[in-house]
């Protein structure tokens, strides 16, 4: 099996791309769904069962018409719509724009962020793997005056008139207390 089917564990920002082939044996019973009306803990999915995976969230999945994109295209699509750079399409571009009927996107949190091997077994087809174009991450200091802040201790503020009539409270209940215990313990 290519390296380009192994996800890592956790892995991020990976794209791979399948054709669906609809002649392949009979009619087409793809969906990007589960057959949640079936009474199992775990429902029988074709999409999940030709990837050969024994997870897919489907949430991180794309299953369409090439058709549905119109002008866009198939590339360009996967570079304004995934953000997968044009770098890494542009070699390719001939062989997704003969790409025609259904496609699926499986994207690397479909897989939970476990380790796994796609399998992909007819109608599937894979076309490839592509990575989400992602710019490097900075970390620049925050230059407006709301994010200068004070980093001195606040002077203690006296506490409140009601804070200290609690405290006053309470030591009159223990004394209180205290007494009517000695006086118990004296009249037994």
């Amino acid at each position: 099996m290519t390296e380009a089917l192994h996800a890592k564990k956790n892995e991020r920002g990976i794209v791979r791309l399948f054709i669906v082939d609809t002649d392949a044996e009979g009619p087409n019973k793809m969906s990007a769904e589960p057959d949640w009306a079936a009474d199992a803990d775990d429902p029988p999915w074709p999409l999940r069962d030709a990837l050969g995976v024994e997870y897919l969230d489907s949430d991180f999945i794309e299953l369409f018409d090439v058709r549905d994109l119109d002008e866009l295209g198939l590339a360009g699509y996967m570079i304004e719509g995934l953000g997968i750079s044009e770098e890494d399409v542009t070699p390719h571009q001939a062989q997704l724009d003969a790409i025609k009927g259904l496609v699926l996107f499986v994207y690397s949190n479909a897989l939970g962020g476990f380790e796994v091997t796609l399998r992909p077994t007819s109608p599937l087809r894979w076309v490839g793997t592509f990575v989400e174009d992602r710019p490097p991450m900075t970390f620049e200091p925050i230059t407006s005056v709301a994010a200068q802040g004070d980093v001195t201790p606040e002077a203690k503020s006296r506490p409140s008139d009601a804070a200290m009539s609690g405290r006053v409270a309470m030591v009159a209940l223990l004394v209180l207390f205290a007494l009517t215990a000695v006086v118990i313990w004296v009249a037994s």
